[in-house]
Formats: structure tokens, C-alpha cells, sequence
């Protein structure tokens, strides 16, 4: 049997929206989807669908493109950088004041690895130093 790989941005983002606030296990208990737009169409330089909160502070925004959504973590961008890397998610620096560490997720299949990054973020936003 052959499934169909789901590469639709907007669907992506949808999926990933479902497995943030409908898992309650681990750290994916203190994140939440807020200030969605449930209108967003999908751009080139991506579209801003929802803020991905933990414990109601904004750690990352999700944004749409024709064929893939990317996060862009504004806290824990170090964290995300390597989570990502280590599951195989294309990850790259935002040069903004503050940075930001983008990262993106190519198909419905990356959609759990992508909850393993905001996993790790929030295991390294409870370290004493962080």
C-alpha cells in the first residue's frame, strides 16, 4: 500500500497545530496554539498561521508556504537548532535583533519530529542557566 506524503504548507501546519494541542503528554502539555488565523493562505517567504505558547509565553511562531511550514523559535533558538539537527529537520539562523532560529518542516511525516524540537526546547528552557 502506498500513502499519499502529505507536502501541502497549510496542511502541514494543521497537522502540527492537531499534535501541539491535542497531546498532553510530556512537555507537549505546557504548549498551546494561540492567535491562529484560520483565513492564512500560504506565501513564498511564508505566512504566519499561529504562535506555538508554552506555559503562555510565545516561544515560536508557525508560518505556511506552498509546500512546507517552518517554525521560527524566538526562545530556545539553540535548543531548536540542535533538536532539529539531531532528527534530520532542516534548521537555518534568522539574522534578526533578537535572532531567531528557523525550523522547517517538509512533509506530514516530520510533523512528530517537530514536536521532539519544541520537546527539547522546553527541556532546555527549564535548565538553571537558561
Amino acid at each position: 500500500m502506498v500513502e499519499e506524503r502529505i507536502t501541502d504548507g497549510r496542511r502541514i501546519a494543521e497537522l502540527l497545530s492537531s499534535e501541539i494541542d491535542g497531546r498532553e503528554d510530556g512537555e507537549l502539555a505546557d504548549f498551546g496554539v494561540t492567535n491562529a488565523d484560520r483565513d492564512v493562505e500560504p506565501t513564498a517567504d511564508g505566512a504566519r498561521a499561529y504562535d506555538v505558547t508554552r506555559r503562555d509565553e510565545r516561544i515560536a511562531r508557525a508560518f505556511v508556504h506552498d509546500d512546507r511550514a517552518h517554525l521560527e523559535f524566538e526562545a530556545g533558538q539553540d535548543a531548536a537548532a540542535d533538536a532539529a539537527a539531531d532528527v534530520d529537520l532542516r534548521v537555518r539562523p534568522k539574522a534578526t535583533r533578537p535572532p531567531k532560529t528557523l525550523v522547517f518542516v517538509e512533509s506530514g511525516a516530520e510533523v512528530k519530529r517537530a514536536t521532539d524540537v519544541l520537546q527539547a526546547v522546553s527541556r532546555r528552557l527549564e535548565e538553571p542557566d537558561a
